[in-house]
């Protein structure tokens, strides 16, 4: 009972790391030194701006900004709720640290029965890697302490939902939030708040996957494809999308709440220190155990990545 308690945490924190807040969706068309059209004002004021010319300041900005820190809450459903702190660079590929930490639903006591209701999750362009417990390095992680989730691995498990995981992990920028605001072709500018002390402008806006198609003004037509796709896989239909924005057109809060395959899933995310220096590492290898080999050896099915993963 143990080993198939542990063989599920394993599996399970390789679904539920896609859904970290890193930026609740990844972007893979950063397109950093593109002109993305309407960001003259780039870093200088987008309040100013129609919402759509200033979403595309702000789209632009925070992309360039490079790195930044991290603190969200996340829940899925009755599946998981966690929070998630760190910081991350996406400047050439995912990279950084984030404690995560589970604090309701079928997640926190899986874990809990696994010996730790925290990890450390580390990002690496290739991988991510998880700390688990000592608990779990001992009764099925032959004594190491670190799993190694190759990207490529992600990919294979459970065809459309694998290859949404391997996205949302490698390819996780903060402006696909505001990517997400350009496809729904409703922004609205709703006022100026203070966030963290910081002044801010916030805008809102409502996404039906269904009717992406229709709307390319705003995003070109590959991207509109794939942020549809993206969407489609995650069993997500509707998502409304609020951010709140600095006067450097940098992001300085998120929410998202959108309606799912697997239930109903609430981000906040804010993100501060923009620039700062982010380095990370891959742990030591013989401390390190590989998924793809566990997946190999140790019988663990392709399929179950959803809900079941953490029941």
């Amino acid at each position: 009972m143990k080993s198939t308690t542990m063989r599920r945490a394993t599996l399970s924190i390789a679904v539920v790391a896609a859904l970290t807040g890193v930026a609740a969706c990844g972007s893979s068309d950063s397109d950093k030194g593109g002109d993305k059209g309407g960001d003259k004002a780039a870093g200088k004021g987008a309040i100013h701006l129609s919402p759509i010319a200033a979403l595309r300041s702000v789209e632009k900005s925070t992309d360039q900004a490079d790195s930044a820190k991290v603190r969200s809450t996340t829940s899925l459903g009755d599946i998981m709720s966690m929070t998630a702190n760190g910081a991350l660079t996406w400047n050439d590929g995912l990279k950084g640290n984030l404690t995560i930490t589970y604090t309701g639903g079928q997640m926190a006591e899986l874990m809990k029965k696994a010996g730790t209701q925290s990890m450390e999750a580390r990002y690496l362009p290739d991988a991510y890697y998880a700390h688990m417990s000592e608990t779990y390095a001992q009764q099925a992680g032959g004594g190491k302490h670190w799993i190694k989730y190759s990207y490529d691995d992600l990919a294979k498990l459970g065809g459309a939902s694998g290859s949404y995981m391997k996205d949302q992990l490698q390819n996780a920028t903060p402006n696909q939030s505001v990517k997400m605001l350009l496809a729904s072709g409703d922004v609205k500018k709703i006022g100026e708040e203070k966030v963290s002390g910081v002044q801010t402008t916030h805008y809102s806006g409502k996404v039906d996957v269904a009717t992406l198609a229709d709307k390319t003004s705003n995003l070109g037509a590959d991207q509109m494809a794939a942020l549809k796709k993206q969407l489609s896989q995650a069993g997500i239909t509707t998502e409304t999308i609020d951010i709140w924005v600095d006067d450097q057109d940098l992001l300085i809060k998120k929410t998202e709440k959108a309606t799912t395959a697997n239930g109903t899933l609430n981000n906040t995310t804010f993100y501060s220190d923009y620039g700062v220096k982010v380095s990370a590492e891959a742990p030591p290898a013989d401390d390190t155990k590989d998924f793809g080999e566990m997946m190999k050896s140790g019988g663990m099915a392709a399929g179950g990545t959803g809900t079941g993963t953490a029941s």
